[in-house]
């Protein structure tokens, strides 16, 4: 099959679109470049590889790229860490909204002119921002009350596009929501502004990219958002492509939604002290200090993951441990080249 890809330059699109071309399938990434600037790939020289240099808010190219492909993971958003939110709170609704009635005015045309079979959704777990009660289970996105950051308002707004598109023109849908993706890839953005964390100029990442790097720049004690006590479930980048094709591929899938993540809770602090021990070794005593936290630093979130388990048969099995073994090196490798 023929997919394209919008968003295929970022961070979790990377992952997908390797899991895609894994699988034999012929890929078309779309992308404006407008997070990390022109970045190689490794499977740029891949055959079955286009990438598109261009702006997902263009219907008319979206539409022309759309007319022979046979599904489209609609992945383009801007997005970032925490104090991502807070910068550029506007910004991040007002762009993804447009992004999103785009590509879905494409995939409208596309679907009833070319052979565009299915759109594949990106959404987030930021959806379930605002409940009291977890697990998170898939349909409690519309039973507890809304988010109250404008990038979780606007994910759940991506999911009422996926279903609204189908009501009123029979665009068939999948929507997933990766939680916490954790990999290689990600670096510092353009034009993010830096925020000071301790002794510690960083850009605006996400947690693990940022306690990485406070702790190679010999931060001690280490600066944490908030208490530490903050629970999520920091998921392998390639576990989430895996489940995001296949949530895809699926029919099972048609119409569905689906919570893609470990099933394992962890703590900031215990992350952090993880890394800590990765980087400093067993004998060098863990010191934390405490920041003020964010506005819209959710302090807990817990999916359910049986759907995904029961429907796809996909579960996201990579422990943690292994997940920073390789993604930790590329940080410091990363940290070294100015990247991050």
């Amino acid at each position: 099959m023929k997919v394209l890809v919008s968003g295929s330059a970022g961070f979790i699109g990377g992952y997908v679109v390797e899991e895609l071309l894994g699988r034999g399938h012929e890929v078309v990434g779309v992308d404006n470049h407008s997070k990390y600037g022109p970045i190689s790939k490794s499977y740029d020289a891949d055959p079955r590889y286009r990438l598109v240099v261009g702006d997902c808010t263009d219907v008319d190219l979206m539409t022309e790229l759309l007319m022979d492909c046979d599904h489209f993971i609609a992945g383009a958003a801007l997005i970032g860490g925490i104090s991502y939110f807070h910068a550029y709170a506007y910004d991040l609704l007002a762009t993804n909204e447009r992004i999103m009635a785009s590509s879905c005015d494409a995939a409208i045309r596309a679907h009833r002119q070319g052979r565009l079979q299915k759109v594949t959704y990106m959404s987030s777990s930021m959806v379930f921002e605002s409940t009291t009660t977890w697990p998170s289970n898939e349909g409690d996105e519309r039973r507890v009350p809304p988010p109250l950051s404008s990038y979780g308002f606007q994910k759940l707004a991506v999911e009422y596009f996926a279903k609204a598109a189908w009501d009123q023109y029979k665009l068939p849908y999948t929507i997933v929501r990766p939680f916490n993706c954790v990999g290689v890839g990600e670096m510092r953005a353009l034009g993010e502004v830096e925020v000071l964390s301790g002794n510690v100029s960083l850009a605006m990442s996400h947690v693990v990219p940022d306690l990485v790097q406070k702790i190679l720049k010999g931060q001690d004690p280490l600066h944490i958002l908030g208490d530490g006590q903050q629970v999520r479930h920091y998921t392998y980048g390639g576990d989430l492509a895996r489940g995001i094709v296949t949530a895809m591929e699926h029919p099972a899938a048609l119409n569905e939604d689906f919570n893609l993540s470990t099933a394992q809770s962890t703590t900031v602090l215990e992350l952090a002290e993880l890394i800590w021990r990765k980087l400093k070794g067993p004998d060098v005593r863990f010191r934390y200090v405490s920041d003020q936290a964010y506005e819209y630093d959710v302090q807990k979130r817990v999916p359910g993951v049986q759907k995904a388990k029961d429907v796809l048969g996909f579960e996201a099995l990579t422990p943690l441990d292994e997940i920073l073994d390789e993604v930790i090196p590329w940080i410091e490798m990363a940290v070294d080249a100015g990247l991050i």
